[in-house]
């Protein structure tokens, strides 16, 4: 190997030490630390902040980089050097200080998200979001003052995303959504959902998680599920994936869907070829790509028919009283019924892509500067009732409910519906050379994983995302396949 390549995996090692650390913090945070300890986390996220700006921006890496890519002799190594360019290119136009600080303010913004939430106090959190928001417009100044300031960040989590693609998808989405949900008000069949609100054990529930991260196939000795406020999952290598979720007393789905979810997300992280770990080709190559995999197991798998049935003698096992006088057709109709909320992560599958839509017309006016932070309660409720029909009751279950602008991921949210389409188009795809449901039903998982792993998971970075959307959904990306999937599905389930 060349000096110049065996330099480039030494510094991609140490950049994956300090995102290690970084991850360890961040998961407890979220899942074991004591409730009023943000300060030395903040501090140490600083810190850990500043030593992989530092480690990555300086003229050494620049001249490696050039070096490198000269020196490249094979596919992965080539992609090591993009990869890492283009990290290089993203935060080289941040003064170090700015990045290192804003690192610290999200340590502290996280907590204060949480207390925010359990208080319904958006006043106590409004100066972290105001700082988060002046910030992200800044930094994408530095990064490129003569871009849109919102799509510097979409570009971040789906390489090539801009304005125009987003405004074009979400209009198509809405065109079909919207006009479906009405009919189904109007005169779509009743589905019976008395028995979701009531007592479900918490011990159950658990074992349920367990029974369900088994079904998906994911190793214990490799994949760990928490508790925290808001779900999620972080993977600290292929051998060590972090999942949480968050258990509701009094309805069993709602952790149960977050565990099929955070599961589609911790499949993916588990199935990179580990000859990519600790390289910044190790993970998912988009965060749209990665929520294809998430809303994959949650909806396309998880919402069918066919897991119903596989899944339904263990929910009668768990919950024999809960569940005496409901079939399974009661329960399949009940968690696939279409009825707006106000929590994003309750929401069904057709609404849910309404609840995108939300978020991003709302950040995409906060850093346009077109709406202030201590007006985003009022225009959030607005919203709401606008696109869903409903105004939430207040801000714990309003604004206040997602973790992501606490945590600076201001242009995720797009990823979820974009995510959700590429699902849809790619179970379409496989289910040409696979029977799907009929794998599904008798517990088997394994052809799927084995399908999605050829596809996708293995690659990691390797290849581009546009590669990747291609190889996952059998050509190029169409949302039609999205639209299709969900009009097929709720014309059928409410008998239209």
């Amino acid at each position: 190997m060349k000096d110049s390549i065996t330099a480039l995996r030494a510094l991609q090692k140490q950049l994956y030490a300090y995102r290690y650390a970084e991850a360890l913090i961040s998961y407890d945070e979220a899942a074991v630390a004591p409730p009023e300890s943000e300060a030395g986390r903040a501090e140490a996220s600083e810190v850990f902040a500043r030593l992989s700006f530092d480690a990555l921006v300086n003229p050494g890496t620049a001249a490696l980089l050039a070096q490198a890519g000269q020196d490249a002799e094979d596919a992965q190594q080539a992609a090591e050097v993009r990869e890492l360019r283009r990290a290089y290119d993203r935060i080289c136009r941040i003064p170090a200080e700015e990045y290192a600080a804003f690192s610290k303010l999200v340590a502290q913004a996280m907590p204060a998200w949480g207390r925010a939430k359990r208080g319904n106090d958006f006043a106590a959190f409004a100066p972290y979001l105001e700082q988060i928001v002046a910030a992200k417009r800044r930094q994408a100044a530095c990064i490129d003052p003569a871009r849109d300031p919102y799509e510097v960040w979409l570009d971040q989590y789906e390489p090539g995303l801009t304005v125009a693609r987003c405004d074009a998808f979400f209009a198509a989405l809405r065109t079909a959504i919207v006009p479906l949900l009405a009919e189904i008000q109007k005169r779509g069949a009743p589905i019976r959902t008395d028995f979701i609100t009531q007592d479900w054990p918490l011990a159950q529930q658990k074992e349920l998680s367990r029974r369900a991260m088994a079904l998906w196939g994911l190793d214990p000795a490799h994949t760990v599920l928490g508790e925290s406020e808001h779900p999620f999952t972080d993977s600290l290598y292929s051998g060590d994936v972090r999942m949480t979720t968050h258990y509701h007393p009094t309805d069993a789905t709602v952790s149960l869907y977050s565990v099929l979810h955070e599961g589609g997300h911790a499949l993916y992280d588990a199935h990179v070829d580990p000859a990519l770990d600790y390289t910044v080709l190790q993970g998912g190559a988009s965060m749209s790509i990665h929520e294809s995999q998430s809303r994959l197991f949650e909806n396309c798998v998880g919402r069918s028919r066919a897991f119903v049935h596989c899944l339904w003698p263990t929910l009668k096992e768990l919950f024999p009283a809960q569940l005496a006088d409901v079939t399974e057709e009661e329960w399949y109709r009940a968690v696939n019924r279409a009825e707006p909320g106000p929590i994003r992560t309750e929401a069904d599958e057709l609404t849910y892509p309404l609840h995108i839509m939300v978020r991003y017309e709302l950040e995409k006016a906060l850093l346009h500067g077109e709406l202030a932070v201590r007006d985003l309660p009022a225009a959030w409720n607005a919203k709401y009732q606008q696109t869903l029909g409903l105004t939430p009751p207040d801000d714990a279950h309003g604004v206040l409910q997602d973790m992501h602008w606490a945590g600076g991921d201001i242009g995720y949210f797009p990823s979820y519906a974009l995510g959700s389409a590429y699902a849809a188009q790619a179970m379409d795809d496989i289910r040409k050379t696979l029977d799907v449901d009929a794998c599904v039903a008798r517990g088997d998982l394994a052809p799927l994983r084995a399908e999605l792993e050829k596809r996708l998971w293995r690659y990691g970075c390797l290849k581009t995302p546009d590669e990747l959307i291609g190889s996952l959904c059998g050509g190029a990306f169409d949302p039609q396949h999205y639209i299709g999937y969900l009009t097929r599905k709720y014309t059928a389930l409410y008998a239209l």
